[in-house]
């Protein structure tokens, strides 16, 4: 195994942040920035096995898609179900981040659910690495998330974040560079999107896809009821007459819809707020606690959860972006955040 100077690594490879998330992956390009935000989907041709498309235009295709292309998401509930396609996909964006292609491969660091196994880890690492990926550095999502919003996570205060993205929730309660207490749930965004896509059959036989149901949540979603009622048009397959029709949702609908699923994340929240030590609880209750992810967004969300845990809530800035942004801060000063890392390789600055 050849090892290279960290000087030499740093001077002809183009180091990389990775949020590799259920719903979108976003890159961070080392000196740059955010440099992509993709959807996490990719289209197969299941006759030659080739990639047909990644990202946006791979996502346009999501219930278009003749017999032998295969539309997929293959990442489910924040962990990898599919190895191979991840794999094509991040060798995709990564070739993509950096343009022209350097002598070396990326560092990469990578965004993970907390709470993942060993297995998912390893899984995740090896695709990077099949990648292109000289090095691959691991940080749990709420602990990136955290670091990317500018949070205090070196100091002995307690910091209570919740990281509501499209496959998982990550609760994570952060002090001293560590997380003290977390739980994951796998309930999120896309749980929102079947809830919506539920309800609309049940009380209306009108079947939907996905993606219309996203589109429902993002206009009209709300967990209170809101001052001016929300109402929008979708169009789908009446479950009688086998014709398409057309109906009126409103955000009464879709809080009901959606009411038990947003529920259960109050309880995961409150869960780890009880197992928590006394003095990381008193911070919280000083500080309050942060929310990010695209969840975040859910009109209502930051008012019901303060009315059900009596503490503030605080939307952080961009909270699409904060994982990413929190790989990018590592990417800067790799020492300064060694000990947050979960799996820091083999402790080597670069591998062939």
């Amino acid at each position: 195994m050849l090892r290279i100077p960290r000087n030499i690594a740093e001077r002809f490879s183009r180091d990389i942040g990775i949020d590799l998330g259920t719903a979108n992956t976003l890159v961070y390009l080392k000196g740059k920035g955010i440099v992509i935000t993709e959807p996490s989907v990719v289209a197969v041709n299941t006759k030659t096995g080739q990639v047909v498309a990644v990202g946006a235009q791979a996502k346009d295709m999501l219930g278009r898609t003749p017999a032998h292309i295969n539309a997929v998401r293959p990442l489910v509930e924040g962990v990898i179900s599919d190895f191979e396609v991840t794999e094509e996909m991040l060798r995709y964006l990564v070739q993509k981040a950096q343009g022209s292609q350097p002598p070396l491969g990326p560092r990469v660091v990578i965004g993970v659910p907390s709470g993942i196994t060993n297995v998912e880890i390893r899984a995740v690492r090896d695709a990077a690495k099949n990648a292109g990926a000289r090095e691959v550095l691991i940080v749990e999502e709420p602990m990136a998330a955290a670091i990317g919003a500018r949070l205090p996570v070196h100091e002995a205060v307690g910091t209570m974040l919740i990281d509501i993205g499209g496959g998982t929730t990550d609760i994570a309660l952060i002090a001293l560079g560590g997380i003290v207490r977390s739980k994951n749930v796998r309930v999120a965004g896309d749980t929102l999107n079947q809830d919506i896509a539920s309800y609309i059959r049940s009380e209306f036989k009108i079947l939907i896809g996905d993606r219309t149901a996203e589109d429902v949540k993002i206009a009209v979603g709300t967990v209170v009821k809101p001052i001016v009622p929300l109402q929008t048009t979708i169009r789908g397959r009446d479950l009688v007459t086998g014709l398409p029709r057309e109906i009126v949702i409103t955000d009464a609908d879709v809080r009901e819809a959606i009411s038990s699923s947003v529920a259960s994340v109050i309880e995961a929240v409150k869960e780890v707020i009880e197992t928590a030590p006394p003095e990381v609880v008193a911070d919280v209750m000083r500080q309050g606690v942060y929310v990010t992810g695209g969840g975040a967004l859910l009109r209502g969300l930051p008012e019901l959860l303060a009315q059900e845990l009596k503490v503030p809530i605080h939307v952080v800035d961009d909270p699409l972006t904060t994982v990413v942004r929190g790989t990018g801060l590592i990417l800067e000063d790799v020492e300064k955040y060694r000990q947050v890392l979960v799996d820091d390789d083999d402790g080597s600055f670069a591998s062939f």
